[in-house]
């Protein structure tokens, strides 16, 4: 993927085809007009796009609002690479956080692939939650057309900037349906931290709390003498999830790094802090607060940090208002995962308290939430307040209607809380706007200091990374500190490129059944070093290694008529015996001369020594894994002479 919070990438690792997540791009839908919940007069009003010379006319299919051009159509999304790869030969996904999940239905509904997915509980739950929002935000608004002719090559040279920019737009796809996110996560194991899942008998994988959110993982793969870590999205802040196991992922041969904090500039406590304070001039000024959020994480520390603000700031009878398709869940969700949070939210689970503040929040009425703007909501909405919704994007979800109801004063203000979207293209198609905009993005991910001092303490001894990590931001080139320098320089990658990792594999465990190691017969070679020689019968099977003692002929009883047959069973010789040591050329040439071998000529070579017998005419090289003799039609002294060699070594 090239949106290196979204990763999807795909290790080939013994014998085993692994998928480490499966992000989905939703900053494709900012090319899109955002659906409106009730109908706008002002969208429905936008003039059609034309080119100046009128070559192209594209009037029912692109709409102009403030100078930009948007696709009147669905938003679509882009999608993991499918063709680099025959996804069928996928044998597992590994999901590390519910944000890296949303695009599974894509990938296991229309690819062929008959794997499994592994990932913890409130992975998978809260993925669950987040899909169904998707779903529901889209098939509440459904739109009658689609657009296609704008993503004509020929016609998309000639559109306006960004559009005229996009990439990749014939791979972009509209949303799934329910039945396809039911059918994807009923592919998912459940899988808790530490657990070791073995995968075909050749790797053990395992994840690891990665603190960023609710369950999210790191994951290490491994055989018996290779390991990869997989580190994506994580976290050493103190919020809610369980911290961070940074002491597992020691001794990778290779550690693959994604899902790094998108804006490594802020700081989430001076952005909370700015949250709270903008949110309160807003209110005490009359006016009301939009926060686009997603339906899970971040809202949770959000809600938390108002809690301990509201009363010293006088917003004690401000309403709070969170609106989504699965926001009850979301919020019961976060109550009942108690073994993933933090200790000191855990211990809240055995008072009983809950965990978090917003269950005190909602039995004290300060936080009412709503599955959409329609229904119970309108009777009871009451203004100045505050109103979480999605989705970030402003293209879909409640939070439209919230754009065009507030958009045209100055006294309310819109704060951008999620780093994935640049806010100034989420606003475009609302312009020219009224309402005060607030830009404080909160990504609690590792940043370029913290991620440079977590691989000083586990010392991979490879990087594998997105490309980005390795050069600073385009905006801000001349900071070296916002990038990836390490010793060895880590390996990057790119959408669609093939890394071959540095594995050197050297060794794989077999094992010996009893009766076998009850035959062998050590010789000491050094003291304290013994060595056996076996002989025996290699099986394979799930990638695990057996030596079994080697079969006896079956006796046959003699017949004449069987005579014949029994001569061309094959004998089982026994091995020749193996040699070990090296030869000391001074004691050699001593024993030659013992031997009458007098006139001995010597050059040494770069494995050893070659000597020439020059009155027998007869060569002997001298090496340090080999001896050869070589001396023509003479067999008496090939044998003296191979006697000679093997005096000095061992036999095993």
């Amino acid at each position: 993927m090239s949106h290196p919070t979204l990763p999807c990438n795909v290790l080939k690792f013994k014998s085993t085809t692994i998928m480490l997540d499966c992000g989905l791009d939703t900053t494709s839908a900012l090319y899109f007009l955002p659906l409106p919940l009730v109908h706008s007069s002002r969208l429905s009003k936008l003039p059609g796009w034309a080119s100046k010379d009128g070559t192209v006319n594209l009037e029912k299919e692109l709409k102009e609002c403030a100078g930009r051009v948007f696709v009147d159509s669905q938003p679509e999304f882009c999608l993991p690479e499918r063709e680099l790869l025959d996804l069928s030969t996928v044998d597992v996904i590994l999901i590390s956080n519910y944000h890296c999940m949303m695009a599974l239905p894509y990938i296991t509904e229309h690819t062929g692939f008959s794997g499994t997915v592994y990932a913890t509980e409130p992975t998978f739950q809260i993925g669950r939650l987040l899909m169904e929002e998707l779903v529901t935000f889209m098939e509440r608004v459904p739109k009658a057309q689609s657009a296609t002719c704008w993503k004509n090559k020929e016609i998309q040279r000639m559109l306006p900037g960004p559009l005229k920019d996009a990439v990749d737009v014939w791979s972009w796809k509209r949303c799934y349906s329910m039945q396809e996110v039911n059918s994807a996560l009923s592919k998912v194991q459940l899988v808790g931290y530490s657990q070791k899942v073995e995968l075909f008998g050749a790797v053990q994988v395992t994840p690891l709390s990665s603190g960023y959110s609710l369950g999210s993982s790191n994951w290490i793969i491994q055989s018996h003498y290779e390991k990869v870590s997989y580190v994506s999205g994580s976290s050493l802040l103190t919020t809610h999830p369980q911290p961070m196991d940074q002491s597992s992922l020691k001794n990778s041969d290779v550690l693959i790094l994604t899902g790094l904090t998108q804006i490594p500039t802020a700081n989430p406590d001076g952005m909370l802090g700015e949250f709270c304070s903008n949110l309160a001039m807003t209110i005490r000024a009359g006016g009301n607060v939009l926060v686009p959020c997603y339906s899970s994480g971040v809202i949770y520390d959000l809600l938390e940090c108002l809690y301990q603000f509201m009363d010293s700031a006088n917003l004690g009878t401000t309403p709070f208002y969170f609106i989504s398709p699965v926001a009850n869940s979301s919020l019961e969700f976060s109550q009942i995962f108690a073994e993933w949070l933090c200790q000191n939210k855990q211990s809240k689970v055995y008072l009983p308290e809950p965990p978090f503040p917003h269950a005190e929040l909602i039995q004290t009425n300060k936080l009412k939430h709503y599955p959409s703007i329609h229904g119970e909501f309108s009777s009871e909405f009451r203004q100045p307040c505050v109103v979480f919704t999605g989705h970030p994007s402003l293209r879909f979800g409640d939070v439209v209607h919230f754009m065009e109801l507030w958009g045209k004063s100055s006294l309310n203000t819109i704060i951008f809380t999620e780093p994935d979207f640049s806010y100034l293209d989420a606003l475009a198609p609302y312009q020219p706007l009224a309402m005060k905009c607030v830009y404080c993005p909160i990504d609690t991910r590792l940043n370029f200091h913290q991620v440079s001092k977590l691989l000083k303490e586990v010392q991979p001894l490879h990087v594998v990374c997105p490309e980005q990590y390795t050069q600073p931001p385009p905006a801000q080139s001349h900071r070296s500190d916002l990038m990836l320098e390490l010793q060895p320089p880590p390996m990057a990658y790119r959408r669609c490129s093939v890394l071959g990792l540095p594995f050197r594999r050297r060794y794989e465990r077999i094992q010996l059944q009893p009766e076998l190691a009850k035959a062998l017969v050590p010789s000491e070679i050094k003291p304290g070093i013994s060595v056996a020689t076996v002989s025996a019968v290699l099986q394979s099977k799930d990638n695990k290694h057996v030596l079994q003692p080697v079969p006896k002929p079956t006796p046959v009883p003699p017949s004449k008529k069987r005579k014949r047959l029994m001569e061309e069973v094959p004998e089982l010789l026994s091995p020749k015996p193996l040699l070990s040591g090296s030869i000391p050329l001074d004691a050699f040439l001593a024993s030659l001369h013992k031997s009458g071998i007098t006139e001995v000529k010597v050059e040494e070579t770069a494995d050893g020594h070659i000597l020439h017998l020059q009155a027998e005419d007869a060569l002997i090289q001298l090496e340090e894994d080999a001896t050869h003799i070589v001396c023509d039609n003479n067999e008496p002294l090939r044998t003296a002479l191979r006697d000679l060699v093997l005096r000095f070594l061992q036999k095993l």
